[in-house]
């Protein structure tokens, strides 16, 4: 018997259970008090912050104290798929999915936008489906007037469907030590090529976009933003800058303020809470943080009532409280000894961006960050549907299956006697196109190229194009059936990690490459 493919399913289903055990001490008020139980990736300063201004809030309110208790297993990602196995594991089971949480709180739009989708076990006779997402109570009337126009660039605020809410805003952008820079040489950044200057080699700190939905939607936005060519020219290269390539979005922000790394991509609110407790440590000019004007997309950070929710009327009172004058409050204000009902944090400054329009539009004055989100925010014209399920097998190939492959066609590239020299401060991407001498023309080429993947029919796809990266995520993230069977990959195996497996090994091939006509020329003879 195979027990293999149930082990991972299984974990996760029990996981799904445990954070309720172990969960922050909410669970230790009387059985009397309302409680609303709460899945979340944030960090324990919201939690505090959000505890104790609900508790307050809702006694205040509704005549009772109501306490949180969260359950922490992990980033947006991980709840997801704990989410996901208890929902099949509740329908192959024939129960009803959900009822041991109330909430999910906090991550990107992207994770519930897949959260909300149906779940779906079996076929035929034999098929159960059902939403791990229920839609609160929550009045379009309200709506309206809590949000406005439910647009953020090219994003909404909330799911036109009704299946979860945009409490703060989210922006990506660029962490960076000023006394690393300056020691470089170099001005502080601004856009995101400046991450791919061959200065920076050893510099930067990433993190593995497979690992963090965050991150994936930064290279995102530069993909989106600046274009397919463009965009994976600055990931390949700040990938080779990488002096480590973490799995754990915060990451960032820690390297780069101990000056371990110059600058690296990373969540705004991660930067700027950083460069407060630098500040507050003493050093008050070490650490800055930018959002690449244009180059950057704002990214609501939802809430949602879980299917089942054991207490759902609490629950959509947190959402309410969340959306609410003290709830957003929380996010900007400075932190100080307050009265109860007076706007802001207590112990905590979050250095987040709240979601409403009328809200920002009144207080911006009190707020710490002087951003006003919705200026920053821009719509992308002509976007590609497909380049984000391609980020995290095309970095896996390019750079973290392959850190060694990389860093040497890198190095060969930068050290070539014909690669520009800097001729200022500010940071420099070089392609093929900017250079003259035929050998570092083809490194570089080399270097930037995309790989082609074979389909059924023996016809070459190229990821180069938009054409190309459609037909290989359909034929192989989404499994088509005109593609499954062919041989392509191997019965029962995944076709995603095949075509990861494909990816690499032609990258690893071009990089070969470059080293080979650093050494030979572009002619193939062998340079003395």
């Amino acid at each position: 018997m195979r027990i293999k493919p149930f082990i991972l399913p299984a974990l996760l289903v029990v996981l799904a259970a445990l954070p309720v055990v172990f969960a922050d001490r909410g669970d230790r008020a009387p059985k009397s008090v309302r409680r609303v139980i709460i899945y979340t990736p944030h960090n324990e300063q919201i939690r505090s912050e959000f505890g104790r201004a609900f508790r307050a809030w809702h006694e205040r309110n509704h005549g009772e104290p109501a306490v949180v208790v969260w359950n922490t297993p992990g980033g947006t990602s991980e709840i997801r798929r704990i989410l996901d196995a208890n929902a099949a594991a509740a329908l192959r089971e024939g129960r009803p999915i959900g009822g041991n949480a109330d909430l999910v709180f906090g991550g990107g739009s992207y994770e519930y936008g897949q959260l909300k989708r149906e779940t779906v076990v079996g076929s035929g006779d034999a098929r159960r489906s059902g939403r791990i997402l229920a839609k609160p109570d929550l009045d379009a009337a309200w709506l309206a007037e809590t949000y406005g126009d439910n647009t953020i660039g090219d994003n909404t605020l909330y799911d036109p469907d009704g299946y979860w809410f945009g409490v703060a805003l989210s922006g990506f952008g660029i962490v960076y030590n000023r006394d690393r820079l300056a020691d470089l040489g170099l001005d502080e950044p601004t856009e995101w090529s400046e991450l791919a200057d061959a200065r920076l080699a050893g510099g930067v700190t990433l993190v593995n976009p497979a690992q963090s939905g965050s991150v994936k939607t930064a290279l995102e936005a530069i993909i989106q933003r600046l274009g397919w060519e463009r965009g994976w020219q600055i990931i390949r290269r700040m990938s080779a800058n990488a002096r480590s390539v973490a799995s754990s979005a915060p990451k960032v922000p820690l390297d780069v303020s101990a000056g371990d790394s110059v600058s690296g991509p990373c969540i705004d609110f991660y930067g700027r809470y950083q460069a407060q407790a630098i500040r507050d440590a003493g050093d008050p000019d070490r650490l800055g943080y930018v959002d690449p004007p244009g180059q950057t997309v704002i990214d609501p950070d939802p809430i949602a009532l879980l299917a089942n929710a054991p207490n759902k009327e609490t629950a959509e009172r947190f959402i309410r409280f969340a959306l609410s004058d003290e709830g957003q409050a929380l996010w900007q204000f400075r932190a100080a000894k307050r009265e109860d009902g007076e706007l802001g944090p207590r112990e905590f400054e979050l250095r987040r961006m709240p979601v409403r329009r009328s809200f920002i539009a009144r207080h911006r004055a009190e707020f710490i960050d002087a951003v006003d989100p919705f200026s920053l925010a821009s719509a992308v014209e002509n976007p590609d549907p497909n380049a984000r399920s391609f980020i995290a097998p095309l970095f896996s190939a390019i750079c973290a299956d392959r850190r060694s492959e990389l860093a040497a066609a890198w190095r060969a590239i930068r050290e070539h006697p014909a690669y520009p020299a800097a001729s200022s401060s500010r940071g420099m991407l070089v392609t093929a196109a900017d250079v003259s001498d035929p050998t570092l023309k083809a490194m570089l080429e080399a270097f930037d190229s995309m790989p082609t993947v074979r389909g059924p029919d023996g016809a070459l796809h190229d990821l180069a194009t938009r054409e190309g990266r459609a037909a290989i995520a359909k034929g192989y993230l989404a499994k088509s059936p005109e593609w499954a069977g062919k041989g392509l990959w191997l019965e029962g195996s995944s076709p995603s990690d095949e075509l990861r497996r494909l990816l690499g090994a032609a990258v690893a091939e071009r990089y070969a490459e470059v080293v080979r006509l650093s050494e030979s020329g572009a002619d193939g003879a062998r340079r003395p």
